[in-house]
């Protein structure tokens, strides 16, 4: 056995073997448990036996913990807890985790993190140990935490978390001079390949990302110019559809497009200005249309009262896949949380070609946006850079 570094208990390789089950569990939780927290339970009995497993989704109502304790039954008595975050303690949708765990005769929790929430936020921890039971939190930490970052940021703040994502050369260019190349949509499954700046693997990747979202945001510009479907494409199962997101100040999404022809409820366009017979025409194709004032000075909707109206809908996670001003108008307003910035090892160069970020740009280097707790990814041969602009949980960084 080894002693591990938060614990006052030694921790086993047993210990991390459950705890890496906990938190694979509550991946299953993905797209399905927001705008609550992935949450995954292993109950180990007493005679060191797997006796119960959980996770939450959202529409089951069940907590992990709850679900872990019904499948244990009697084995629970007398066993160990292992839980991704910590258990909740008030009454909500669902009684008190807590209550459960205490009625059950668990005799230890091991709990990767303390839960953000205001209304837990250790206080959960504190009535398990009240009753007796032996308390842990830290083991994997570092894993729970980027787990749930989306619902930590939007438990404290009512807000999405927010990532800009875009794909680009070595050289920072997004696209080739306009008109030089044609949109991977326009290009056909045949040429497909000759539109994509990044490769196979790295956009297999950014499917990921959507599935881990609760909705994508472009401009209307990108929308004319690529004709995107924007859905998540990874087949696996949500519990709402994702978002689609557009920005069109004067309300110009062409009624043609990819986006509106399959609309079912999931796209929402936010305006500043609108014709009342186009804003009907595309409400009469499923298309929700919300007219917001416009921003200080970039001619967009107001980027910061928009992001204030995805909270209010429950959204915890919203990926930008705009084009370069948008790019430059999500930074300048300050709504993005973290990055994900694919690379292809190709250079376009040349005064034409569209870079990462256009607009007025930060005048000083003092002012550039500093990234921090910068992660590497490889996707064949391409790769990104993830990093933070802002701590979701809300510390500094």
């Amino acid at each position: 056995m080894r002693p591990w570094r938060g614990l006052g208990m030694t921790v086993t390789a047993q210990d991390e073997k459950y705890m890496r089950e906990a938190l694979t569990l509550a991946r299953e939780g993905t797209a399905l448990a927001s705008p609550g927290p992935r949450v995954g339970a292993v109950i180990v009995s007493a005679k060191g036996e797997l006796a119960g497993r959980g996770f939450y989704t959202y529409n089951e109502i069940e907590h992990a913990e709850a679900l872990a304790l019904k499948q244990a039954g009697n084995a629970a008595r007398g066993g160990t807890l292992y839980v991704n975050l910590e258990p909740h303690c008030y009454t909500g949708k669902t009684p008190p985790c807590t209550d459960a765990i205490i009625a059950a005769g668990i005799k230890g929790v091991v709990a990767a993190m303390a839960d953000p929430n205001p209304q837990v936020a250790g206080k959960g921890l504190d009535q398990l140990r009240a009753a007796g039971i032996n308390v842990e939190v830290g083991l994997l930490e570092e894993e729970a935490r980027k787990l749930n970052e989306s619902f930590a940021r939007y438990v404290v703040t009512r807000r999405p978390l927010i990532t800009l994502k875009s794909g680009m050369t070595l050289d920072g260019k997004i696209a080739p001079p306009p008109g030089e190349s044609l949109s991977p949509s326009a290009l056909g499954a045949a040429g497909a390949t000759a539109g994509w700046i990044t490769s196979a693997e790295a956009r297999a990747h950014v499917q990921e990302l959507r599935h881990e979202s609760d909705a994508i945001m472009v401009g209307v510009g990108t929308v004319i110019a690529d004709d995107p479907l924007l859905t998540d494409r990874t087949g696996r199962p949500r519990r709402r559809p994702l978002l689609r997101v557009v920005l069109d100040s004067r309300l110009r999404l062409s009624s043609d497009s990819r986006l509106v022809k399959t609309a079912r409820n999931d796209v929402l366009v936010f305006c500043s200005f609108a014709e009342e017979n186009k804003r009907e025409e595309l409400e009469r194709r499923g298309i929700c249309v919300e007219q917001v004032p416009l921003g200080s000075d970039d001619g967009r909707p107001d980027l910061p009262r928009i992001v204030e109206r995805l909270g209010a809908m429950e959204i915890t996670s919203l990926m930008i896949e705009g084009g370069a001003l948008v790019n430059w108008a999500a930074l300048a307003a300050g709504i993005v949380d973290k990055v994900f910035l694919y690379y292809a090892p190709k250079i376009l160069g040349g005064t034409g070609s569209v870079p990462f970020a256009t607009g007025s740009g930060y005048r000083r280097l003092s002012e550039a946006a500093v990234i921090h707790k910068v992660a590497l990814h490889r996707f064949g041969e391409d790769f990104a850079v993830e990093g933070y602009l802002r701590d979701p949980y809300g510390s500094s960084i």
